[in-house]
């Protein structure tokens, strides 16, 4: 466990000892002023978007209107690119165009930057008087779309080949050997942008009880050793990720290291911002310093707010039900014997049990001998069930919950009673995913789909106790249009 301040019974060096032992050991570094941060890159990878949508729609009007077009016109009409900015920036967060798994290499990148292009530019021909006005011809109407692609994916490749380059990177070292470490090295190999190039680790004393798993990269010394460490790999940045308390020595160490200009990063902060997780298992003794109680609630001006949006989005939401229940229900009829509605206890805010209503998507009596978990492939799912989880339509009567109040359009998955107790057993976290009201749409089933396992399930904690932690309007506008890009695609269960 990380923790700040400790116990150590360590003297601490005197101030002016432990600057001048740093400033004489790294007297000689100079700034890498080339060197980007987790921000800065994103923040250039965002700017660099822009400018190639800029370069697009330029190009687009430029052939729609020659010979008679002049650059000024975007002077005069800035909202033709304003908006199609930000509608770029919508498509961007719902396609995960700037999450580091995808940015990093550059065919998802492009991928993803050609999926939230496209959609941003369907968008924007929709939108009359605002933008340009419609072409006459269908070859200009795909134009502006094609040329988005072009640009990003231009821009993209030269991105990619250009930012992982040594001058980039920050040196980084990790503090400590063992599993928060490990957990954390593996993460920035998976899904970190490279802003971090780990060279590799201090072992914190004394070595902490599961230290006797591999180190995450080379063991460079000691704590006493850091500030020689950081002058010897000329480092700009720490992960700080002990098992053990950081104990006072070690502390007044760091504060001399950030003094120096050094970057400080706690590992579970680290954790979230790659992976948009809550490193649960590294923090369940201390789970009050990574999770403030006081942002697990909203402020009363925040919660009327939701609930105003919940209604407004649920009743136009039961207006398409309404459409929809003719269909669905005469194709689940014909597909298999049994009702057409499935109800389902399920566990919501307070931990008080409420029942959820959803289309049947399984064969009648599916669970003879009690609750198991659904899994993919489930021989119990219909064939109408696997379409209407696959578009997320089964889930449409829960609407009915959220009018109710019982349940919001955005929110954790709601769990049943049965699995609840035995979660909440081997993991006492479980119980926080209620301070907040369940959710149709949530931050776990988008990121990654429906838990079937026990083990799913720690993985879907992580994303909700992350949406707890995070929860604001932009988060549900992100969690929302994540949740229709996935039914579009037919990416539900």
């Amino acid at each position: 466990m990380w923790r700040w301040g400790g116990r150590g019974s360590a003297a601490v060096p005197a101030r002016g000892e432990a600057v001048e032992s740093l400033a004489g050991r790294a007297g000689a570094r100079t700034p890498a002023r080339l060197r980007l941060r987790f921000s800065e890159r994103r923040l250039l990878l965002t700017t660099l978007d822009l400018g190639a949508l800029l370069v697009a729609l330029y190009v687009w009007l430029e052939l729609r209107f020659a010979p008679s077009f002049d650059a000024r016109v975007l002077l005069q009409q800035p909202q033709w690119y304003l908006i199609l900015a930000v509608l770029w920036l919508v498509m961007a967060a719902a396609c995960d165009a700037y999450e580091p798994r995808y940015t990093r290499r550059l065919g998802p990148s492009v991928m993803r930057a050609a999926e939230a292009g496209v959609l941003a530019a369907a968008a924007y021909l929709l939108i009359p008087h605002l933008t340009p006005p419609l072409p006459s011809s269908r070859n200009e109407l795909l134009s502006l779309p094609a040329l988005i692609v072009a640009c990003l994916a231009v821009e993209r490749t030269l991105h990619t080949f250009a930012f992982p380059r040594p001058a980039f990177r920050q040196p980084t070292l990790i503090i400590g050997t063992g599993q928060p470490a490990r957990l954390i090295a593996a993460t920035l190999a998976e899904a970190g942008d490279e802003s971090y190039q780990v060279v590799g680790c201090i072992a914190d004393e004394p070595r902490a009880a599961d230290g006797d798993g591999p180190a995450p990269g080379p063991v460079l010394g000691a704590p006493a050793d850091l500030p020689a460490v950081i002058a010897r790999h000329d480092v700009s940045a720490l992960i700080l990720a002990p098992v053990r308390e950081v104990d006072s020595m070690l502390l007044a160490t760091l504060l001399q290291c950030v003094e120096q200009g050094v970057e400080l990063v706690p590992m579970p902060a680290l954790y979230e911002r790659l992976t948009g997780r809550v490193p649960v298992e590294q923090v369940r003794d201390d789970w009050y310093v990574a999770i403030p109680v006081e942002q697990l609630t909203l402020s009363s001006v925040q919660r009327l707010t939701k609930r105003a949006l919940d209604v407004v989005l649920a009743g136009l939401g039961v207006l398409c039900l309404a459409v929809l229940l003719p269909i669905v229900a005469l194709a689940i009829r014909l597909d298999s014997p049994g009702p057409i509605f499935y109800v389902q206890p399920r566990v919501g805010i307070g931990g008080r049990v409420f029942r959820t209503f959803k289309f049947r998507s399984m064969v009648a009596e599916a669970e003879p001998d009690g609750a198991v978990w659904a899994r993919r492939g489930d021989p119990r799912v219909t064939r109408v069930g696997r379409v209407l989880r696959a578009t997320h339509v089964d889930e449409f009567p829960q609407l009915l919950n959220v009018l109710r109040g019982e349940m919001s359009a955005v929110g954790p998955r709601p769990e049943r009673p049965e699995f609840v107790e035995k979660l909440a057993a081997e993991l006492p976290l479980y119980r926080l995913r209620h301070v907040v009201k369940p959710g149709m749409a949530g931050w776990g089933l988008v990121q990654q789909g429906y838990a079937g396992s026990e083990q799913d399930v720690l993985v879907r904690l992580q994303y909700d106790l992350y949406y707890i932690k995070h929860q604001s309007l932009a988060l549900d506008l992100v969690i929302l249009l994540k949740t229709i890009a996935h039914a579009l695609a037919f990416r539900g269960r």
